[in-house]
């Protein structure tokens, strides 16, 4: 798939600023999402259980290759190690950032049972520059049943995951509104 195949933003809309739904556009296609248990905010904290408002890369990916082929996409993606983890401890110099577990400090583990993760796309929410406490690990993901609210993060269907990653690049970008 060439690079002028992928669209340059995906657009999610809040249906409401306390909302924890809303509408992923890519293109002409529309999907239903879930998002912060809090709906949107433009003054994302770490642990407010909202989604930050605003535009963003989107990073790189990781996939669950013991139960799945690796997703059609241009943007980089690797496989998920059981080890993998996400730092979500304000005091430690990998705040915001990958690490490997064991990891001394507070992170989170992104090798999961519930099927969430198996799809994740990192969203570059603050990380230039980083701010200690304005939240981390804001990915795009697989929803809960129901697309249940999240943490922060933005959810679909797995089948909807799927079909925006077939569409999006390294030069996409996310808008939450």
């Amino acid at each position: 798939m060439s690079r002028t195949q992928f669209v340059d933003l995906v657009t999610i809309r809040s249906l409401s600023g306390a909302a924890t739904r809303g509408r992923l556009c890519i293109g002409t296609q529309v999907f239903s999402c879930a998002l912060g248990k809090a709906g949107t905010s433009y003054h994302k904290r770490e642990g407010d259980g909202a989604s930050p408002i605003g535009t963003y890369a989107m990073r790189f990916g990781l996939y669950r290759a013991d139960g799945m082929m690796r997703p059609r996409t241009g943007l980089h993606l690797r496989p998920l190690r059981p080890e993998d983890g996400w730092c979500d401890d304000l005091v430690s110099s990998r705040y915001n950032r990958s690490v490997c577990h064991p990891f001394a400090a507070s992170a989170e583990r992104l090798w999961r049972d519930d099927g969430l993760y198996d799809v994740l796309i990192v969203l570059g929410h603050n990380e230039c520059p980083l701010v200690r406490g304005r939240g981390s690990a804001v990915f795009l993901h697989a929803a809960a049943p129901r697309l249940t609210a999240t943490a922060g993060c933005i959810t679909l269907t797995h089948a909807d995951l799927i079909k925006v990653l077939c569409r999006v690049g390294s030069n996409t970008r996310l808008m939450i509104a």
